[in-house]
């Protein structure tokens, strides 16, 4: 079941009281009940798995080209502080905080081998120094990083393996939690605000159900996880839901003056870009908040030229 705003159901609820929703583990936070799934036992082995689908995670998301091996720092460092350009320096910088964050799970891979070879690895060693400072570097360098669409840098993804590295597994999870409660509360959002900017016009008013029904299915998106048998299910209703708002041509009425016409073709491209925006969060699991603001002022925008 989707994750489902608790403020209708059960207003008192606390943070991180679990219950089932038919037959599946749920935890609230924040006013949401959110897919529960059980944290693995703390172990340097688990941190290790997590940090690597965490990796693929980033790189994924995020711009092409800076997925820097982390043999390659130093050189990536230099270019970066040679770099005069303010544009090229941007990307650099992104390149290098690729490769420091590359460099961090090279040395806890060790780390993680040399434990399952007896040697214990103690948080004051120069290992374990080198991968904090690596994984922090990068954390500041990523702001420098672009969404992949070329949007505003999701720099909180580059904060999840800090909090892996630094804090036990259970803490971690309970923070996803409250990220993905906050990436649902804009997803509704911008869901309602697309609906009360394309009701100003009345050949919108069948992409209206259209747009709920995607709010729905992209909570579901951004609260399970690819290795839930569920996945296979919700991905494709995902997809093919948003494709409908994609196909979906307004009408234009017959006489319509120059300014009218213009304005559904804008109101196509917005809901366009609001299906688009919705899919980002769902996908990275965290607010968007710039681009967020950035789209409700182009649907305010858009109401107030309604009537020009």
């Amino acid at each position: 079941m989707n994750a489902q705003p608790a403020v209708a159901m059960e207003a008192a609820e606390q943070n991180g009281s679990i219950k089932d929703i038919e037959s599946v583990p749920h935890i609230y936070f924040d006013g949401y009940w959110i897919r529960y799934y059980e944290p693995p036992q703390e172990t340097l082995a688990a941190k290790k798995r997590l940090l690597d689908a965490l990796t693929k995670r980033t790189f994924h998301h995020t711009e092409a080209g800076i997925n820097t091996p982390g043999g390659k720092l130093e050189y990536a460092r230099e270019c970066y502080e040679n770099e005069q350009d303010p544009g090229r320096k941007r990307i650099n910088a992104a390149m290098l905080a690729g490769a420091l964050f590359n460099r961090a799970t090279d040395i806890f891979t060790t780390i993680v081998d040399m434990e399952e070879r007896g040697i214990k690895i103690t948080r004051d060693n120069s290992l374990m120094k080198e991968c904090s400072a690596c994984f922090l570097e990068a954390l500041d360098l990523s702001k420098n990083v672009k969404h992949h669409s070329g949007e505003e840098g999701v720099d909180e993804l580059w904060g999840e393996p800090v909090k892996v590295f630094t804090m036990p597994i259970s803490e971690y999870y309970t923070s996803r939690y409250r990220k993905i409660a906050q990436a649902m509360a804009e997803i509704d959002c911008i869901g309602e605000a697309l609906k009360q900017t394309l009701i100003v016009h009345n050949c919108f008013e069948d992409v209206l159900p259209l747009i709920d029904d995607f709010v729905v299915v992209a909570k579901k998106e951004c609260e399970i996880l690819r290795s839930d048998p569920d996945y296979y299910h919700v991905w494709p209703e995902f997809v093919a839901t948003g494709e409908i708002l994609t196909d979906f041509l307004a009408e234009i009425p017959r006489g319509a003056c120059n300014h009218l016409e213009r304005h559904i073709k804008r109101g196509t491209a917005l809901l366009k870009g609001g299906k688009n925006l919705i899919s980002w969060i769902a996908n990275v699991r965290v607010p968007m908040p710039v681009s967020k603001k950035k789209f409700l002022e182009k649907c305010e925008k858009y109401r107030d030229t309604a009537d020009l």
